[in-house]
């Protein structure tokens, strides 16, 4: 029972494995043809045993060597109590700003960054816009920003707060770009329309411990696993869901590695299409 608790732990505080995507979105007739690479980090629950400021380190280290014109974060930045060390708000995010990519690091919230009541440690929303300001990072909450060819709209957390969706997907159609919404988790993409877009969440962990010829048996989703992990298309529209990089409940995971997703956004001017592959 040790030895397997201890290959549990260390499967999650493991480096991630890089996943590649490769999608074709309809660019602005103003922006450059050139495609955008986007590396997507999310989840990490900053927090022991599994997850430390020194791991944090060597994953922004990794993320920086992959050259990505974007870095998006996906939120559940706060870890919470697992046997180990935890941080407060401030020290929760302050690895990032390490992060560097030509169209800077645009990030959103997640369940475990919602202050209320129960969750005192985490900072209102001005508290945290400031936050990462300071660290030069954009943080948006039902908001939209233009970087490069991409128009992006960053939702405030699905599972904490009331969305604005309609609002924040007509002012992604007023700034123009290629659409990109960045979400906590999956439960958004039911929601959006049937059209060309690519959605970035975290959230389930990939489940953190899947079991062998069954899967991933929870993630905390309405949708319970419909939305688990990986790659998802609908219509038009496409969502990937990480597994993210920390884990919460247990500092464990099994069969469901910490990663890091970078895609790769090309322009068409006719249809969407996807090409998945991973990288160890």
């Amino acid at each position: 029972m040790l030895a397997l608790a201890g290959w549990l732990i260390r499967n999650a505080s493991a480096m991630p494995v890089v996943r590649r995507m490769e999608i074709a979105l309809p660019f602005p007739a103003d922006a450059p043809r050139e495609p955008v690479t986007v590396a997507l980090l999310t989840d990490t629950h900053l927090s022991g045993p599994d997850n430390s400021p020194a791991r944090m380190a060597r994953i922004v280290a990794q993320i920086n060597a992959l050259k990505p014109d974007l870095i998006l974060l996906g939120g559940d930045y706060i870890g919470d109590a697992k046997g180990g060390a935890t941080y407060d708000a401030l020290a929760s995010i302050a690895p990032f700003a390490g992060l560097r990519a030509r169209l800077g690091v645009v990030a959103v919230l997640g369940n475990h960054d919602s202050r209320s009541s129960k969750n005192l440690v985490a900072l209102n929303g001005p508290a945290w816009t400031a936050a990462f300001a300071r660290l030069g990072i954009t943080l948006l909450q039902d908001d939209v920003v233009r970087r490069g060819p991409l128009a992006i709209g960053g939702l405030q957390d699905i599972y904490t707060r009331r969305l604005d969706l309609p609002d924040t997907l007509a002012a992604m159609a007023r700034l123009g770009g290629a659409p990109l919404i960045l979400s906590h988790g999956p439960d958004v993409f039911p929601a959006l329309p049937d059209a060309p877009s690519l959605t970035l969440v975290g959230h389930s962990h990939c489940g953190q411990v899947a079991l062998p010829f069954v899967g991933i048996v929870y993630v905390p989703s309405k949708y319970g696993t419909r939305y688990g992990c990986g790659l998802y298309r609908d219509g038009a529209k496409t969502m990937i869901v990480a597994a993210g990089v920390g884990t919460s409940g247990l500092p464990i995971r099994m069969l469901a590695p910490p990663d890091i997703w970078l895609v790769r956004i090309k322009p068409t001017l006719s249809r969407t299409y996807v090409r998945e592959s991973n990288m160890p």
